[in-house]
């Protein structure tokens, strides 16, 4: 009966996806048909019912949708050309400097918008022209693109360590943003090294040194959009407000720039950029909440103790254990993202890695850095489909230069796994976590 619950609910959920079904249907559907297994229609319809409902009841979750509006209305206010220029003064002077533009860029766009595919569509279509235009090749320059914007879910403020932390019983969201930074920095830098030995051998010049009255300026103008990182971590970290009170001043901060400050967006399109932000902001909520109903019909069947058990029966090793929880996560990330993997998953093997000693805010970046990585490959990759497109480059053109990036990816993914203190370090100074 048990292993018939598990073909039920995986079975019917990879046919749903299969046959084109949207990934929140799908995941309702199969947890339908899984409660039905041991509960009548009308008591399975209730359960599930109740559970996205109350799955959704979270202060917390209010985040979302104000980080998301934040982002979008930085997206429309001039803040990636300003971030691309302060990149320039930053690593303008390292081989290929275009190529660490573009890697620094997405780290501070993706970390201020917190999303990777607006990061690589606002950022990789800026870079794209001016770097075919010095001679880089296209291929090259959107995979350096692709491999970089997920950065930003790393680099705080980030939805999906908010999703993580509901979905993993309350983990600390300002521990989570906290220790997200030495990663996403790894993340950054590893990318750095392999742009940097590629550019050299295919003789990528660097930037003329610029002068200092160009530094001060563009440092200048970065600054008010960098301010929104210090004014939410320093409020987070002070105590001053929650992470949810913080998404609310990203907002009131963002709308300032966009409107009063940069003056790039206008009171005429703010309605257009909060309609944006609902529909996105209902997509990722009807994920959560059809999840929370997976989530209860793999707990009451028991599964994520089923699939501990058959883990420890292949090694009691906790090294091993990892290495096959972080291959598995691989593999998921491949056909699915990052969001639904993240709420699908998290159950199944936080309790493994919390008996096995791991603590679960470095789990959760483990996870996050192990998806991240996810998106970036195909067939479903959102960010690879995007950093194609504002490329103009086709999907198999770039997978050969993907290569080398997704190699020293994996390293730092093992790094990140297997030294806590990278994770963990800042949430104990800052927080005594």
């Amino acid at each position: 009966m048990d292993w018939q619950i598990i073909i039920v609910l995986f079975g019917s959920f990879f046919l749903f996806l299969g046959i084109g079904v949207p990934i929140s249907f799908a995941i309702g559907i199969a947890s339908l048909l899984t409660i039905m297994l041991s509960l009548p229609f009308d008591a399975a319809i209730s359960v599930i019912s109740q559970k996205m409902a109350t799955g959704l009841d979270s202060f917390a979750l209010l985040a979302i949708p104000f980080f998301i509006l934040a982002g979008n209305i930085m997206n429309r206010g001039g803040i990636a050309i300003r971030l691309i220029e302060f990149a320039k003064v930053l690593g303008g002077r390292l081989p290929g400097s275009l190529a660490h533009v573009n890697i620094l860029a997405n780290m501070m766009f993706g970390s201020i918008s917190g999303s990777a595919v607006a990061s690589a569509a606002a950022v990789g279509g800026t870079m794209a022209p001016l770097q075919k235009k010095e001679g880089y090749d296209p291929a090259f320059s959107a995979a350096v693109n692709i491999t970089s914007c997920p950065t930003g879910l790393l680099i705080p403020p980030s939805n999906t360590f908010i999703v993580y932390s509901l979905i993993s019983g309350g983990t600390s969201i300002g521990a989570l943003f906290l220790g997200g930074y030495i990663p996403g920095l790894i993340m950054g830098l590893s990318l750095m090294l392999v742009a940097g030995f590629i550019a050299k051998r295919r003789g990528y010049t660097a930037a003329p040194k610029p002068s200092i009255s160009e530094v001060i300026k563009k440092t200048l103008d970065a600054l008010p959009s960098l301010s929104l990182i210090v004014i939410v971590m320093g409020g987070i970290i002070g105590g001053i407000f929650t992470a949810t009170e913080a998404s609310a001043v990203a907002v009131v901060y963002t709308l300032l720039l966009a409107i009063v400050f940069y003056r790039e967006v206008t009171i005429k399109q703010l309605p257009k950029i909060i309609l944006e932000s609902v529909i996105t902001t209902s997509i990722v909520l009807l994920l959560i909440g059809a999840s929370m109903g997976m989530s209860w019909a793999m707990a009451n069947a028991d599964i994520p103790y089923m699939i501990s058990d058959a883990l420890v029966a292949v090694s009691d090793n906790p090294i091993i254990i990892f290495l096959i929880i972080n291959i598995i996560l691989l593999i998921v990330g491949i056909f699915m993202d990052m969001t639904p993997a993240l709420l699908i998953f998290t159950p199944i093997f936080l309790p493994i890695a919390m008996d096995l000693g791991m603590d679960p805010v470095h789990f959760g970046i483990m996870m996050t850095f192990n998806l991240a990585i996810g998106i970036c490959t195909p067939p479903v990759g959102s960010a690879l489909f995007i950093g194609c497109s504002v490329a103009n480059v086709k999907i198999d053109k770039v997978i050969k230069p993907l290569l080398p990036f997704y190699a020293v990816l994996i390293v730092a993914l093992m790094l990140v796994t297997f030294i806590p203190q990278l994770s963990l370090a800042l949430p104990q100074f800052f927080l005594g976590y």
